[in-house]
């Protein structure tokens, strides 16, 4: 190729850049090779070889050395002469293997994506709710009726030796006992209990530390285990309500990686709703008088959406539960767990109606007295400061105590001969809901079978029946007092079979022929009064209509449905007038926040208003507030949440900041992290930020503004978040998985990988295993604590002193935009309604956008209860006879709240402020009358 004469090009640069630095001579691209290295001459080519020129200027690597048509032709000449594949179909190949690779990806997505969103939807859930908890259930079932057969095998291989016998007899409940009491104080001091009582509060919206994590769980099963294995009367139900909450609990946080439907709060509400159910459901095998039952005694208002929910797993779990039954060959088929073969043609008689009717009425007021007794018991303890502190450094005291004095009673060959002391639980209700009527079978008790340990040679049926109710009535309140998982439901269901028993047998006895009706003779059924009396009674404990259908349920016949219903209604009429129910009595006992029931016929509940009964002296946060005041905030209040307005002299109120996220953020502001991350960064940002190319700028330290500098920096890093997280990870709450109710923005969930849900997985775990952080986690904790800090203490003194008179900058703390509000008009009714239907525990009262107050469920608890303007107290309905069994304290409440809301006392307002309230308190105030804020805390 011919080329024509190259020029010489040299340009020299007169001007200088930079200070004056040495510049370097450059040459055009166009006098430059192919390879970006000038040409020998430094010319450029001829003009007739401009298309060749042209070509060179797009080339990166080389050049043709021949023209394009004939270096085609050579080329597919090569190509024929090889025999090489066709490009096209080698390009179809590749084609074929992309699209077929791209459908395989898209298909394994789409399966997965499809099996992701069933395992969240609600019947899996449900499903494996009621497979655990049936699991659960037979489980314990299982294990302490073999303990219950060891007991006993044991007892009879001491024979003949009576002291002997006596020692294996007392011994082996007191081993058990004490197991129970250590295992919940070492593993879960909050599986001690019932349960029920902490749900309801739970679920009125209240934070009760621990109750539903994984160790009280375990705690709760263990311990109930070895409880109902011992022989001593501790209830099954009232735990697993607890127990299947954790259980639900705990599945709904799993589920969350599937779907974060279960991360919101009003949903994890409705699952303790199902949980409560399915606990109570494969507790017996009773699915519809579990569902009933659990929302009678938890719920103040019911959501329809979760009735399906409830019935669901609860017949699931039931059905599982009788399943395992009839696997392990504990019976024939499902059926009743005590079954009775009453007769169906006429199973009563129109004149047994008023017998039925008293045993509601006795009943009613039986199952107040326990109610009553128990609480006392309880008070006793607790007042008398010698036994209490005695008590709670020895521990096992307590329940030794009493597990030996209730064997020692029991004991078969001495006293316990009299009172069917050798029965039982199950197999007393099981005998007391026999067909044979024991007053005509005294002479030849071995057609009793089982029933025959109720006739005494030298004792009538009637006194061994009254001394067995006498007996098992004081053991079961004491029994229910021990540091141990217990429950009252089968405590008192015994006690009210024995009863109904009692009348039945006297009827038997005065009628022995039957009651002659219409020309037709009706035979007594004492075993029918059993099952009516059974109802009655743990109606009027728990102050329920539905252990009524419970009771169908477990005996499997229907046939006194109008008597038993009879007996319910008027035992829970009596019983609701003179004491609350037991739940809501160990409430008030261990001082949980509860909110009273209002009463449906006062006509001052409409008369009251927020104005009245709130606390005006609000601590709060402004806007434009500064680090000290958050400071001084959290060294004079105890309170959780805080009211965040736009000025203190506006007080619009623009939403409220919880506690722990005030202290994280002023934490990160005063942090030595923070501090040391601003020593070494500053003199960096001053090099850079003094020259802006052509001159200096002098400017100081003191001027530097670091809140900026950190904001700017920040934006690429996790250690100073500057937006809220929207979707955070939420971690293990004080009620197991607690998430936020509200956060600045909603924002769709976006979808995570394969890596972010493992992490996702394993983090799950960790924290449901309560394991510890990594060996990785804390070398780097380590290693940020041993970088020498550069700074006097003197100098760290003034800095943070700087700190603390900057302005707070909210926006790595999650602020609630919609905090509940009331207007100072709203009525005591529509206020408890709204509390009770939202699981409130405060709202802020304002007017027209301004903060004026706080109301929260102490202040509402003493507007029920008396604390009114007019003196008026609202008490539930039929509560008219209670006055005479309030205690000395309650009347100095009513006294002290007679005087503080007179109407000729000009201050409507508790003196202390609503933030000033007292120490800090896991499961409320100290006192359910005192004066200050029930502010969550």
């Amino acid at each position: 190729m011919e080329h024509s004469e190259l020029k010489k090009v040299n340009t020299q640069k007169d001007t200088t850049l930079w200070g004056g630095a040495p510049q370097y001579d450059y040459i055009h691209y166009d006098n430059c090779t192919s390879y970006g290295i000038p040409s020998e001459d430094g010319g450029t080519g001829d003009d007739t070889h401009y298309q060749e020129k042209a070509l060179n200027h797009i080339q990166l690597y080389g050049q043709y050395t021949e023209q394009l048509p004939s270096l085609s032709q050579k080329e597919a000449a090569e190509l024929l002469n090889k025999k090489s594949p066709d490009p096209l179909e080698q390009r179809g190949h590749a084609e074929l293997k992309e699209e077929s690779y791209s459908k395989y990806h898209a298909c394994t997505k789409s399966i997965k994506k499809y099996v992701m969103k069933k395992l969240g939807e609600d019947w899996i859930f449900l499903i494996l709710l009621g497979l655990v908890m049936a699991l659960v259930s037979w489980g314990v079932d299982y294990t302490s009726a073999k303990s219950l057969q060891a007991y006993k095998w044991m007892y009879k291989e001491m024979q003949p030796s009576i002291p002997m016998q006596f020692l294996a007899w007392v011994t082996y409940p007191l081993i058990l006992i004490l197991f129970a009491a250590l295992f919940c104080q070492f593993v879960s001091p909050q599986a001690v209990g019932s349960g029920i009582p902490e749900l309801k509060t739970i679920m009125r919206g209240v934070v009760l530390k621990e109750y539903l994590t994984p160790k009280a769980f375990v705690a709760k099963v263990v311990s109930l285990t070895a409880g109902l294995g011992s022989g001593i009367p501790v209830g099954k139900e009232g735990p697993f309500v607890h127990i299947a909450s954790i259980c639900a609990a705990v599945l709904s946080k799993f589920l969350s990686i599937f779907c974060g439907v279960y991360e919101q709060p009003y949903y994890y509400t409705d699952v303790l709703t199902v949980g409560c159910a399915v606990g109570v459901g494969c507790c017996f095998g009773t699915p519809l008088g579990g569902v009933l039952f659990s929302i009678e005694v938890t719920s103040t208002y019911f959501a329809v959406r979760n009735y399906w929910r409830g019935f669901f797993a609860a017949t699931f779990s039931a059905f599982a539960f009788r399943v395992f039954a009839v696997w392990n060959k504990d019976a024939i088929t499902i059926t009743a767990l005590f079954r009775t073969n009453f007769r169906m043609d006429f199973p009563f008689d129109l004149q047994e109606l008023p017998a039925f009717a008293v045993i509601g009425i006795c009943s009613g007021f039986l199952g107040a007295f326990f109610v009553y007794f128990n609480r006392q018991v309880v008070l006793f303890v607790r007042q008398h400061a010698t036994l209490s502190r005695f008590l709670t450094k020895y521990r096992l005291v307590y329940p030794g105590v009493i597990t030996f004095v209730i064997a020692s009673v029991t004991f078969p060959p001495g006293f316990g001969q009299f009172m069917a002391g050798e029965l039982m639980p199950r197999e007393a209700i099981s005998s007391l809901f026999d067909n044979f009527t024991w007053v005509k079978h005294t002479e030849d008790p071995q057609l009793l079978g089982r029933s025959a340990v109720w006739i005494h040679p030298k004792v009538s049926v009637f006194v061994i029946i009254i001394l067995f109710f006498l007996m098992k009535f004081w053991m079961s309140v004491i029994a229910t007092t021990m540091p141990i998982p217990c429950g009252g439901f089968m405590p008192v269901f015994v006690l009210g079979a024995a009863f109904g028993r009692l009348i039945g047998e006297i009827m038997a006895w005065i009628f022995p022929d039957g009651i002659l009706f219409d020309g037709f003779v009706y035979k007594i059924l004492p075993g029918g009064y059993a099952v009516i009396g059974a109802a009655a009674l743990t109606g009027a404990v728990s102050h329920t209509v539905s252990t009524a259908v419970i009771c169908f349920e477990l005996t499997g016949q229907i046939a006194h449905i109008l008597p038993m219903m009879v007996a319910v209604i008027l035992a829970n009429m009596v019983a609701q007038s003179l004491q609350p129910s037991l739940y809501d009595s160990i409430i008030q006992v261990k001082k949980l926040p509860y909110l009273p029931d209002l009463g449906w016929n006062q006509i001052s509940k409409y008369n009251i208003f927020v104005e009245d009964i709130m606390v005006c002296d609000v601590k709060f946060i402004s806007s434009n507030c500064k680090y000290r005041d958050l400071k001084d905030l959290f060294q004079n209040t105890t309170v959780k949440t805080f009211p965040l307005v736009d000025s203190p002299d506006s007080m619009i109120l623009m939403g409220s900041v919880e506690r722990t996220e005030l202290q994280a953020l002023l934490h990160r502001h005063l942090s030595p992290e923070r501090r040391l991350h601003l020593a070494r960064e500053m003199p960096q940002k001053l090099i850079e930020r003094s020259y802006d190319g052509h001159q200096w700028k002098h400017e100081s330290f003191a001027f530097v503004d670091e809140d900026v500098d950190e904001e700017e920096e920040g934006k690429g890093k996790t250690e100073f978040p500057q937006q809220p997280a929207l979707t955070p990870d939420y971690a293990e709450g004080p009620n197991g998985p607690v998430t936020p109710h509200k956060l600045m923005a909603e924002a769709p969930t976006p979808p995570q990988s394969p890596t972010g849900r493992c992490w996702q997985l394993r983090r799950l775990m960790e924290q449901l295993l309560c394991l510890s952080p990594s060996p990785q986690r804390k070398s780097t904790e380590q290693d940020s604590a041993e970088v020498e800090d550069p700074m006097k203490p003197e100098e760290i003194e003034v800095w943070e002193q700087e700190e603390l008179e900057k302005r707070v900058c909210f926006s790595s703390c999650r602020i609630d935009p919609s905090p509940f509000q009331l207007v100072e008009r709203t009525s005591l009714h529509k206020t408890h309604t709204l509390f009770s239907l939202l699981g409130l525990t405060h709202a802020y009262v304002t007017s027209m956008g301004k903060l004026k107050g706080v109301i929260a469920l102490e202040e509402l608890q003493k507007a029920i209860e008396g604390s009114t303007s007019t003196g008026v107290q609202l008490r539930p309905p039929l509560a008219s006879f209670r006055d005479a069994t309030q205690t000395s304290s309650n009347k100095e409440h009513t006294n002290w709240s007679t005087k503080l809301w007179n109407k000729d006392n000009s201050d409507t307002v508790p003196g202390k402020s609503a933030a000033d309230s007292g120490p800090e308190n896991s499961v409320g105030p100290s006192s359910p009358f005192s004066q200050e804020s029930s502010l969550p805390r």
